[in-house]
């Protein structure tokens, strides 16, 4: 269990160092002060070491033989945006990666773990994997389709690329409310209000008017944050 943080406009820590390192603050953004950055980023150190652990617990009881070593790293670019995404790297590791410019935005450390939680949660529910299964499904049918209705052979790889995307983004919103469920019981589990932590939301502009979006409304969002909470003050979770 082990994560490397790897800051540039607010800290100047080298490239990949263990986040107990004591963090030195170079110049903020002109929006933030130092001591905002200093807070900002020691929040971020203590809620990563305080959910990593649980986090990859709840990895190993709910998918038995998968890799739970998180990686945590940290976006140096401040054109990165305001983002936070799970990737894996080339030994098949977990891997989060938030901007910096997440960080800063946060508010709170509730904030914070609800976003760690939620990013968790896709490697805990295999996601990226099973994206890819449903966009090759997708492919496949819409290519189908075309090449029944005597498309060219262009036409019909620009249909199969289309029924990925497809296939892909509607099978990632309903991802989405997954870990959001999932990653409220990993924040809920490591000490912290997912409830206050979902109010992130409150403050990202809402998708539910973009063509083909990848996240569901942020209602929607709340609402499954609501009802997991719910149940696990009931017992349910």
């Amino acid at each position: 269990m082990r994560f490397g943080i790897i800051i540039a406009a607010l800290l100047a820590l080298g490239a990949c160092v263990p986040a107990t390192r004591s963090p030195t603050v170079t110049t903020p953004p002109s929006d933030i002060t130092i001591a905002e950055a200093q807070r900002a980023v020691q929040t971020f150190i203590e809620v990563v070491q305080r959910m990593e652990p649980v986090a990859e617990d709840i990895c190993r009881r709910d998918r038995p033989g998968a890799n739970c070593d998180f990686e945590i790293y940290v976006d140096r670019d401040p054109a990165s945006g305001v983002n936070a995404f799970q990737t894996v790297d080339r030994w098949n590791r977990p891997v989060i990666i938030f901007t910096v410019g997440l960080i800063a935005e946060a508010r709170n450390a509730d904030e914070i773990a609800f976003v760690m939680g939620h990013e968790a949660a896709h490697h805990i529910a295999g996601h990226l994997d099973a994206r890819r299964v449903q966009a090759d499904a997708g492919a496949v049918i819409f290519g189908e389709i075309a090449r029944a209705g005597g498309a060219s052979p262009d036409l019909v790889g620009e249909a199969a690329r289309i029924g990925s995307v497809v296939a892909s983004r509607r099978f990632t919103q309903a991802a989405e409310l997954e870990a959001d469920a999932l990653g409220a019981v990993i924040a809920h589990q490591s000490g912290y209000d997912p409830l206050n932590g979902a109010q992130f939301f409150s403050r990202l502009p809402d998708p539910t008017h973009r063509f083909l979006s990848t996240h569901p409304p942020n209602a929607l969002r709340l609402s499954t944050v609501r009802r997991t909470m719910a149940e696990i003050q009931g017992g349910g979770v």
